[in-house]
């Protein structure tokens, strides 16, 4: 098959559905198939920035949500344009990775598969783009609806979404959950020492590691409140963050407050390849995700990333990680927000690095079996085959 992956967001970008995008590429290629990606930012700079994100930003300070609505609308209008200019490549098939994408794609004739990474609409609030109960909050939400019905086949990335799609559109959407490359992301941790010099990181300090987009529904701060009561238990510890957001600002007020500045870490969002090494050169990785405005985490690449690499895990009860993580087995799971349940986690595999290698071990073999990306490209091409 000739297949486009379309989104109406940037690509690449550092996120879980730009990540989802290039892994369910390669895997598609090695099932044989020719796969292509098209997203905003194909659209030339000047028209993304005079058309698109400049009047965005002047018309959410009129009014919060109008600026989303706009852009996302002048998303969609470019990517059926960039859709239609490339239809002599023949494409079998669309699959477009947020609502206004599949709106776009189904405008143009071509047979359109639409996979859902979240809660569109009550993201946005939770991010604070939109306001609850306003008009533009249910222009969203009937976009959602458009999408879903109008698509020949809806993927959620997890169980928790299908059940979604299904209350709101009354659509049955497949379940395929979210995958990695397992060539990439393993077990790299006789480099440990080697990557810990190349960052300056001292050789024996314990490390923790948040690779999370720094948003509200990932719970970013509770590992900066819970690092002052696991300073006194190892007063050598580190706590680095990869990645951007609007909680960055909260996060330094937290650090500040604390006296934490020697302690914490920002990368601000970095390369996939570099996340790589900091999962080598960790100690533990955390998943920290809260529910935030109807929000729940899906099934988390980060914390496939990290299961697949070799790195101890502790993640939140919510969403699709309970999904993933078997808890005191193939990692640990915490309430959510509860500062000294994660406290208790962290000083736990601090004390005892032997159960954090097991956990480990026993995860790598989880990826490897049930988050192929093999595996997964193997379910879209069915689902895509049915849509045809």
């Amino acid at each position: 098959m000739k297949i486009l992956l379309a989104t109406a967001y940037d690509y690449p970008h550092a996120g879980g559905l730009s990540t989802h995008v290039t892994t369910l590429k390669a895997g598609l290629e090695e099932l044989g198939h020719q796969v292509d990606i098209l997203s905003f930012s194909d659209v030339p700079a000047w028209k993304r920035k005079a058309l698109a994100q400049g009047p965005s930003f002047l018309l959410n300070k009129l009014k919060k949500g109008k600026g989303i609505v706009w852009s996302h609308k002048m998303r969609r209008k470019f990517l059926q344009g960039l859709i239609e200019a490339n239809k002599q490549k023949g494409y079998d098939l669309i699959n477009a990775q947020d609502p206004f994408t599949v709106l776009a794609a189904l405008a143009t004739g071509i047979p359109t598969v639409a996979t859902v990474h979240g809660y569109m609409t009550f993201e946005s609030i939770s991010k604070g783009s939109l306001l609850e109960n306003s008009p533009e909050e249910e222009y969203m939400k009937d976009i959602e609806v458009q999408a879903y019905r109008g698509a020949r086949k809806v993927i959620t990335v997890d169980q928790r979404l299908k059940e979604y799609v299904k209350e709101v559109s009354g659509i049955d959407a497949t379940a395929v959950r979210n995958f990695i490359d397992i060539h990439q992301f393993k077990p790299n941790k006789e480099k440990k020492q080697e990557f810990r010099k190349k960052y300056g990181l001292p050789a024996d300090d314990h490390v923790l590691f948040v690779p999370r987009r720094l948003t509200r529904k990932n719970g970013v701060i509770y590992p900066a409140l819970a690092l002052p009561e696991v300073l006194k238990e190892f007063p050598h510890t580190k706590l680095i963050y990869a990645g951007s957001g609007e909680a960055l600002d909260e996060l330094k007020e937290i650090v500040e407050e604390n006296h934490l500045n020697d302690h914490v870490v920002f990368l601000g969002a970095i390369p996939h390849d570099q996340i790589k090494e900091f999962y080598a050169l960790s100690d533990v990785v955390l998943v920290p995700s809260v529910h935030s405005a109807g929000v729940e985490e899906a099934t988390s690449i980060s914390a496939l990333e990290a299961m697949g690499s070799g790195s101890p895990l502790i993640a939140s009860a919510v969403g699709g990680l309970k999904e993933i993580v078997n808890h005191q087995e193939d990692g640990l799971l915490v309430e959510e927000k509860n500062i000294e349940e994660l406290v208790e986690s962290i000083v736990y595999l601090f004390q005892h690095p032997e159960k954090g290698e097991e956990f480990a071990a026993k995860a790598r073999q989880k990826i490897e079996s049930e988050y192929s990306h093999i595996s997964a490209a193997k379910k879209y091409e069915s689902v895509y085959l049915k849509a045809l």
